[in-house]
C-alpha cells in the first residue's frame, strides 16, 4: 500500500455498530482516531458515515436520544459528513419455526427495515471516484452488496480499494474483490474513545451513562 495517499472513509454505521460495537464498552467511537490507527501512513480526505435515526421501543426506550447524542460528537470531526437512509415499517406475515399441533403456521410481525444507507454509501463511494476526490477508498463494512461498485472503481477508475471488516465472519465476496481486507481489532477500538466530554456550539456533549 502506497505511503500518504489521500483517503476517504465509507463507514456503514449499522454494520460497524452490529459487528464490534453493541454490548461492548467501544461504542463512544472517535471515526478520526480509528481511521488514523487503521490507516497511519493515510492522508484521510474525508469520512462518510451513513445511518438511519432508530425510533424508540419499549424495551429500548433511550436509544434514539443515544444515538443522537454520539451523531452530535461524531459532527465535532472536521471532515466527516453524515448521510442518512431511513427505517420503513410494514406488517408482514412470517412462518413460526415451531408451529404447534393443533394451532396456526404464522404470525403477523411488524416488520422493520433500513433503507436507503447501502444506496448512499454505493452512491457517495462511485461519486467520489469519478470526480478523483481521492486516491483509496475504505470501507468499513462486510456487506458484499459493495462487491460490485468496489470492482468497478477498482478495474475502470483504477482507484485502490479497501475493506476492514467489522463482524467475526469474513466476506469472501469483498476479500476477493478489495484491494486488501482486514480485521477490526478491539486493540484499536479501545484506544480510539471520545472523552467522556467534549464541546460543540452547542454546549456539552455527555458520553451516555450505559456506555
Amino acid at each position: 500500500m502506497d505511503l500518504c495517499v489521500k483517503t476517504n472513509i465509507y463507514v456503514d454505521g449499522f454494520n460497524l455498530y452490529y459487528g464490534c460495537l453493541r454490548e461492548t464498552p467501544y461504542r463512544w467511537l472517535d471515526l478520526a482516531k480509528l481511521c488514523s490507527l487503521l490507516l497511519p501512513d493515510q492522508q484521510i480526505n474525508r469520512i462518510r458515515y451513513f445511518t438511519a435515526l432508530v425510533n424508540s421501543r419499549p424495551d429500548n426506550p433511550s436509544q434514539p436520544q443515544r444515538q443522537l447524542t454520539y451523531l452530535r460528537a461524531l459532527k465535532t470531526i472536521p471532515n466527516l459528513s453524515i448521510h442518512y437512509g431511513h427505517f420503513l415499517s410494514h406488517p408482514a406475515r412470517m412462518s413460526l419455526t415451531q408451529p404447534p399441533a393443533d394451532g396456526p403456521r404464522t404470525v403477523e410481525v411488524s416488520r422493520t427495515e433500513e433503507k436507503g444507507t447501502d444506496v448512499n454509501l454505493a452512491t457517495y463511494l462511485l461519486i467520489d471516484a469519478f470526480n478523483r476526490d481521492c486516491e483509496m477508498a475504505v470501507l468499513l463494512s462486510n456487506d458484499s452488496d459493495f462487491k460490485t461498485p468496489i470492482e468497478f472503481i477498482r478495474s475502470q477508475l483504477a482507484i485502490q480499494v479497501g475493506v476492514f471488516n467489522p463482524r467475526e465472519r469474513r466476506s469472501w465476496a469483498l476479500s476477493q474483490a478489495a484491494d486488501f481486507y482486514r480485521p477490526i481489532r478491539r486493540g484499536p477500538l479501545s484506544a480510539s474513545q471520545f472523552p467522556d466530554q467534549l464541546r460543540d456550539a452547542r454546549g456539552i456533549i455527555t458520553k451516555p451513562n450505559s456506555w
